[in-house]
């Protein structure tokens, strides 16, 4: 969806860099509330350059498929029962030249590469594995060249339950890489350069649960730039979650995406995202939007954000834009999950545009023209129709029909800024909670300052603990509200207790 500040949209640029190598950052504590003071080594998920090497002959009793044999995969998937293994040999297999053309797999088949196999699409099938089948398992293999339509996907087009992605290459092709299901386990593959996203997780009916993202390299997607294409889609990223109850998200290497790294974006539910390296993606290195419950630990989080941080600035544009962005996300403990806040600890953010904003658009609530998740209500209130006057002005409609930015801990971080790496002047220095003044629509009980002043001060959202290096400055209630770390820290305030602040250290 659209984040909005007033009338303000963030959309897509250009390309970052990307990062190779391992990470060296300065390390976490500890225990959540000690203070950083180390340095370590975070390795990462090289899985693009290095990846696993898929069974050389053909696993006992596996129907082999021939690269020689146009559409040999897709018939002898026909023709074979559920819980078949097929074992693609060494070479570039192709589907019949029809777009529409696919795989089709029955339920509990399992599709192995020999090293060197290639599914490809050559730019004429638009999907490569589709249907409803549940519990299959692709490995060691690259699926590539595959052409399917905007917010469709390649791999498990369908979004069937149960599929395993294990060790496998899917690159270079349009709209997104894979979809997913309820279930579903990503892991040690490499999810590159396609055209919208690395992965889709979406569903056109229910909830997706227990999902797994492990091990992962996420890099160079949204290689179309559909943000430029769609001015304010919100429709890009390494990876995008919709509508997701239970998610782990782990280990993985999530770089040089044009956009934001990771995004879940409306009605999202206990998220794990820990252990990962989020670097050199052009915007916010994790977006958690219109959602709930969430640990956010152990993360290693640098040099996001520096293309669409910067274009807003040299507008002149005063909003916080942060690298790590909780937007209308709290914690809601009527909700269940792992836990009933939102925790962001044990993490470094290393010359970032920015650090962490917490935000909330007043006039953004089930019903209200200004929700850009177009129906969808809160998971407290199924149907938006009741969000409206009178019911709305009172309890218990007037706080559940809002998705609220509350009950945020954050604690225990490790924030580094040299403005002279970013090549900085002006805001990529914040750490912001704030909220627009309320005006839209003429029946909202939310104008003024009401959301302002309760994301601000009345809704537990915390910042203790942590250590700044460098020339950080903090915004609260509104942009216009810029202040130091003692303003910061003393009424009304009263954030960051027991965190410290180097100003030159970060140099």
């Amino acid at each position: 969806m659209r984040i909005k500040w007033r009338n303000w949209v963030w959309p897509v640029a250009a390309p970052a860099l990307l990062a190779t190598g391992c990470v060296s950052t300065p390390g976490a504590p500890a225990e959540p509330t000690a203070q950083p003071s180390v340095s370590v080594t975070r390795p990462v998920a090289r899985v693009c350059a290095k990846p696993a090497a898929g069974p050389a002959k053909a696993p006992a009793g596996a129907v082999t498929i021939d690269p020689a044999v146009v559409g040999d995969l897709a018939a002898k998937t026909r023709s074979s029962p559920a819980n078949t293994t097929f074992w693609l040999r060494p070479g570039s297999h192709r589907l019949e030249p029809d777009r529409y053309s696919q795989v089709v797999p029955k339920k509990g088949n399992r599709y192995l590469g020999a090293p060197g196999a290639v599914l490809d699409g050559r730019r004429t099938n638009q999907y490569a594995f589709g249907g409803g089948a549940r519990d299959v398992t692709i490995g060691y293999l690259t699926v590539q060249g595959f052409v399917a339509p905007h917010n469709e996907g390649v791999v498990n087009h369908d979004s069937a339950d149960g599929w395993v992605i294990e060790h496998t290459t899917i690159q270079y092709n349009s709209g997104a890489g894979l979809m997913a299901g309820a279930g579903q386990r990503v892991r040690a593959s490499c999810l590159r350069g396609n055209g919208q996203y690395g992965m889709n997780v979406y569903k056109d009916s229910g909830r997706i649960s227990g999902l797994v993202v492990e091990g992962n390299e996420i890099v160079a997607n949204n290689r179309d730039d559909w943000e430029r294409r769609q001015p304010g889609c919100g429709c890009t990223g390494g990876i995008k979650f919709w509508a997701v109850d239970g998610a782990d998200v782990r280990g993985n290497w999530v770089h040089g995406n044009r956009g934001t790294g990771l995004w879940a974006d409306t009605n999202n539910n206990d998220f794990r995202i820990e252990d990962n390296v989020l670097e050199a993606n052009d915007g916010a290195a994790l977006i958690y939007e219109t959602s709930y419950n969430a640990v956010i630990r152990k993360n290693t989080i640098r040099r996001n954000n520096w293309v669409e941080g910067r274009r807003y600035a040299d507008r002149g544009d005063s909003f916080p834009f942060g690298s790590v962005y909780l937007s209308e996300s709290g914690g809601e403990p009527r909700i269940k999950a792992r836990t009933d806040k939102i925790e962001v600890y044990r993490n470094v953010l290393e010359n970032n545009w920015s650090g962490i904003t917490l935000w909330e658009n007043a006039d953004r609530f089930c019903n209200s023209p200004a929700n850009t998740s177009t129906g969808d209500c809160t998971l407290l209130v199924r149907d938006s129709r009741r969000c409206a006057r009178p019911a709305i002005a009172t309890a218990p409609l007037y706080g559940d029909c809002r998705w609220k930015t509350q009950r945020v801990d954050i604690h225990g971080n490790r924030f580094v800024l040299d403005k002279s790496v970013l090549k900085c002047t002006v805001r990529c220095d914040r750490m912001a909670v704030l909220a627009n003044y309320g005006t839209y629509p003429d029946w909202s009980p939310y104008q003024g300052e009401l959301v302002a002043e309760a994301i601000t001060r009345g809704q537990h959202n915390r910042w203790h603990d942590n250590v700044y290096l460098g020339p950080w400055k903090f915004v609260a209630h509104d942009p216009s509200r810029v202040l130091d770390f003692g303003q910061w820290q003393a009424a009304p305030y009263r954030q960051d207790a027991g965190s410290t602040l180097d100003p030159w250290a970060g140099r």
